[in-house]
């Protein structure tokens, strides 16, 4: 120790050295926000053509169901037509299977893992040319979004488009997206193709014959899709009232012949005989919007070996050079709560700093001391981060960020055990060194057990598996490696800072004294 301490130049650069190299990491290690774990489920919705009956998404919904129970992981599929779970519509040509996975201690294999499953039940439905099916994951935090993966909101902002020309827009933004490598899969359900009837009524003829033509528009709308009345109850039971025609009295055009409406003085007149004419077009089924602007929502999920920040910055990149002028972009679900994280991170690690400095400096009653404890902080830290770099399948997410935190306590904690002895002795009036190097002495076997032990404790998360595994690892492997580096390193650097910020706060008194 006491030629460290000879040697305090190298040691600064050595310390200087760490620093650079964790900015290093920092920047190149990829970031995430809470990772996607194996909750023992997933989904798997598909859309067929526009104008699908209900029928036919029934028995495409059925082969569906076939083709993932024979996945040897799955263990339960049920099935619901006419929802799709993505963006939470409900329409007849679409489809959501929700499918349990096996438990944990019998899917060992890579294969059988969520990432596995995904992929081999996407391959067993690629044949089906009836349905675009998807497979995706859970969102890692209920309510926030409806699946894994990214979510981006393409929004028409300033442009005149119609809805036709907004869906190219989107088309084309998808197609650039898959010229990504960060970008494993990117979809929307959005299109322009339903088949529809625009009826166009004979506003001079209804006026003429005393009807109001929002009373034409509101008896179709009841009889062709339907109006809610009230509810009733009998027998001790709630009993809600629809209102709406039969289904073989809404089958063609011609049935609107069969409506009537009332004009001003009570008569009856045919809904049919006020139509000019009927056309079939095609339209969008549902048309969203987000913070106002129409929108497209675009969902998707990163490459293996890449990030969720990875592909957020992707999504920035490609939006830069493709959207044309009038459209903007914003991010929901988990992707947004990611990017809002990523904001704070660096005030949560400054005010954690700024924090333990303050009760340094209370505990020591000085302002130049916390320093030698606090430079054991950057070496923990260069451990957490050099271990995740080894580690490509784990990313700087929150829950390694919130190792980070308590890594600032634990270093400084084996600081503090060095400091503090050596700060006695040298207010019992030794000299600085030779106080020093008996607190290193007396101090580095409580230093190395009680490291040893809180590193054999963390172990169990680090070598997890099942389930929330991943996020277990990473708060696993980011404390131990940070431990391990603040054990073996810190304490042949704290002492070395402390010799050093001790001398210099020593002449200054001196300095002080004399002019005094």
């Amino acid at each position: 120790m006491g030629n460290w301490i000879k040697k305090t130049p190298l040691v600064i650069g050595l310390l200087v050295v760490l620093v650079v190299a964790l900015i290093y990491l920092f920047k190149t290690k990829p970031t995430g926000f809470i990772p996607q774990e194996d909750e023992g489920r997933l989904y798997v919705t598909y859309q067929m053509p526009e104008g699908t009956s209900t029928t036919r998404s029934i028995a495409m919904i059925k082969q569906i169901m076939d083709s993932v129970q024979s996945v040897p992981a799955v263990d339960v599929v049920g099935g619901l037509a006419g929802l799709n779970i993505a963006n939470f519509s409900f329409k007849s040509n679409s489809g959501t299977l929700f499918v349990g996975l096996k438990p944990w201690d019998e899917r060992t294999s890579d294969r059988d893992k969520l990432n596995g499953v995904l992929a081999e039940i996407q391959k067993k439905c690629a044949g089906f040319k009836e349905a675009t099916v998807m497979a995706i994951g859970p969102p890692a935090i209920p309510g926030l979004g409806a699946t894994a993966g990214f979510t981006f909101e393409l929004q028409q902002r300033g442009s005149t488009d119609n809805i036709q020309q907004f869906e190219g827009v989107a088309q084309k933004f998808i197609g650039a997206l898959f010229q990504r490598p960060e970008i494993a899969m990117a979809y929307t359900f959005f299109n322009t193709k339903t088949p529809a009837y625009q009826i166009n009524v004979n506003r001079d003829k209804a006026r003429k014959l005393g009807v109001q033509v929002s009373d034409v528009y509101s008896t179709m709308s009841t009889l062709l899709g339907s109006s809610y009345i009230n509810d009733f109850n009998l027998y001790g039971r709630n009993f809600r009232v629809v209102a709406q025609a039969d289904s073989t009295f809404r089958a063609t055009p011609s049935d609107l012949n069969d409506y009537y409406v009332r004009n001003a003085v009570g008569n009856m007149i045919p809904v049919g005989s006020l139509i000019d004419s009927v056309q079939t077009i095609e339209q969008p089924a549902v048309i969203s919007h987000f913070n106002i602007y129409r929108s497209i929502e675009i969902s998707g999920a990163p490459k293996p070996g890449y990030s969720s920040g990875q592909a957020i910055d992707a999504l920035k990149e490609v939006a830069a050079q493709v959207l044309p002028e009038g459209y903007g972009y914003e991010f929901s679900g988990m992707s947004r709560e990611e990017i809002k994280a990523g904001q704070s991170t660096a005030l949560v690690f400054a005010a954690s700093i700024i924090f333990v400095f303050l009760f340094l400096a209370a505990l020591y009653e000085s302002w130049s001391v916390p320093f030698a404890v606090l430079f054991a902080v950057p070496v923990g830290l260069f451990g957490s981060m050099l271990t995740l770099h080894f580690l490509p399948d784990l990313t700087n997410n929150i829950y390694a960020q919130i190792g980070m935190i308590t890594l600032i306590g634990l270093a400084a904690k084996n600081a503090i055990l060095i400091v503090e002895f050596a700060n006695e002795g040298v207010q019992q009036g030794r000299d600085i060194v030779e106080a020093t190097l008996h607190a290193v002495q007396i101090r580095l076997r409580p230093i190395l057990m009680t490291s040893l032990a809180f590193i054999l404790g963390v172990m169990p998360l680090a070598f997890a598996s099942g389930a929330a595994s991943v996020s277990r690892r990473t708060i696993g492997w980011t404390v131990m490696g940070g431990m391990v580096a603040a054990t073996s390193l810190a304490i042949f650097i704290v002492p070395v800072w402390f010799v050093l910020i001790a001398k210099l706060a020593k002449r200054k008194k001196i300095k002080v004294e004399l002019r005094e």
